[in-house]
């Protein structure tokens, strides 16, 4: 259940403000006086002092900068003051910068297909200020099947046509045309996603980093966490770059949020990290791919799509490891290679580049985006998978709309999605009923 602490439903103490954290850039327009929750005082004359340094003080902290913490960044700060504290030396340096950079709405379970349906607007058409350029552009997206993967085709279909009814099935010969590579003898049968895109991830992250600062929001780098406290209903957060206090938490951390929380004195999900590995081999010969689909293996044992004029291929692997700068292990990368060849003419000769990242995951694979129910002003948003870049948008309203509001917002909500899918507290309950819910839930999708 949501932890509702005041009357509003909100979930943090009931002095977070309604209207604008901290003080107004220069230039801004503000959005009218409002009430501070956090101290029931008038917000107008500027942020209130809750440390003693006051520069180090914010509503809200955000531990990790990667597109979790930058999405929530630049939600939040349009109505509370944020410090987002980056471990690293840039922001996105881990699974953010290492994306495969795919919008599709058919990948994923139940709710974070949900979660893409509800980030598609944001996408295709974000705020006038937010970049210079579209995010999104055309590629589209084939997934084929071998002959003894028919069936499970079929039920993937069927299964995608529920959310996505432009989803169609193409012959062989059609997928084929479309990506001349592919071995007829090796397809036996394909759908396409025609609004599956190609998604800018850079510019998507950047550009909630620009807007967060441009709303007031500090975002530091070299600030590992080294402890974390609470006292007298406020975190205080140490790092390299100093102490950072806030009545509010949140725990965007990826691969670490589970030492995150173990640091804050509080339980551990469970989240576990899976690295995934890519690489890239020149484009064929005298063939311009710039044009070709995704193609998507049904049974998720490789992708290939084109990638700045080479192709960028990855054995699908999702090997659980410890929360690390990933590297690409040779085997996963010769199994790439290996699964390349098996379905198209080509003969890899050179990997220009390889490269790995984690992909962190809960026990049933959706995303963790709520309060923990054991000690107040302790968010999650982590566990993303594979699937955080573009859900970003969504899951940031989600997380904005939860601390502000104590709610989801109302286009989720119409989409079925609830805030318990999306609860840790989902993941603490007895070891026995969630290996229960799991095998339902597997039962469930095996059956679409």
């Amino acid at each position: 259940m949501l932890q509702t602490l005041d009357s509003s439903g909100a979930i943090f103490p009931p002095r977070l403000e309604r209207g604008r954290g901290g003080a107004t850039p220069p230039g801004a327009k503000r959005r009218g006086a409002a009430s501070n929750v956090f101290t029931g005082q008038d917000t107008s004359a500027g942020a209130q002092i809750l440390s003693a340094d006051p520069a180090n003080s914010a509503d809200i902290l955000i531990v990790g900068g990667g597109i979790a913490g930058a999405g929530a960044a630049y939600e939040l700060a349009a109505f509370a003051s944020v410090i987002v504290l980056e471990r690293e030396s840039q922001c996105g340096y881990h699974s953010t910068g290492r994306s495969a950079a795919s919008f599709t709405e058919n990948y994923g379970g139940d709710v974070v297909r949900r979660l893409a349906i509800a980030s598609r607007t944001f996408l295709e058409a974000p705020p006038g200020d937010f970049c210079d350029h579209p995010l999104l552009s055309a590629r589209g997206m084939i997934t084929i099947a071998r002959a003894d993967q028919l069936e499970l085709l079929e039920r993937q279909l069927e299964r995608a046509r529920i959310l996505v009814p432009s989803i169609t099935r193409i012959d062989v010969a059609a997928a084929v045309a479309r990506v001349p590579i592919l071995r007829q003898d090796y397809v036996a049968g394909a759908f396409l996603e025609p609004q599956s895109r190609e998604l800018d991830v850079n510019g998507l992250h950047q550009g909630f980093l620009r807007a967060a600062k441009a709303r007031g929001a500090r975002i530091l780098v070299n600030a590992e966490v080294q402890s974390i406290e609470r006292t007298h209903g406020r975190w205080s957060v140490a790092t390299p770059a100093g102490t950072f206090c806030a009545p509010a938490l949140i725990n965007a951390a990826g691969a670490w949020a589970d030492g995150i929380a173990e640091r804050a004195g509080i339980r551990p999900l469970g989240l576990v990290p899976k690295r995934r590995t890519a690489f890239n081999i020149p484009a064929p010969p005298g063939m311009d791919v710039r044009g070709w689909p995704m193609i998507n293996d049904a049974g998720e044992e490789f992708y290939f799509k084109p990638d700045a004029g080479q192709l960028l291929v990855s054995p699908g692997d999702a090997t659980p490891s410890a929360a690390v700068d990933a590297y690409p292990e040779d085997l996963d990368v010769a199994a790439g290679v290996e699964r390349l060849e098996r379905v198209t003419t080509l003969n890899v000769q050179r990997v220009s580049r390889a490269w790995a990242g984690l992909r962190t995951f809960a026990a049933d694979a959706s995303p963790v985006a709520g309060p923990d129910d054991s000690v107040p002003g302790f968010f999650w948003l982590a566990g993303q998978g594979g699937y955080g870049i573009k859900t970003s948008p969504a899951l940031s309203r989600a997380c904005a709309s939860l601390i502000r509001a104590g709610r989801l917002p109302d286009d989720l909500v119409r989409l079925g999605i609830t805030a318990e899918q999306l609860s840790p507290g989902r993941l603490r309950v007895p070891p026995e009923r969630r290996d229960s819910d799991l095998t339902s839930l597997s039962k469930q999708d095996s059956s679409l």
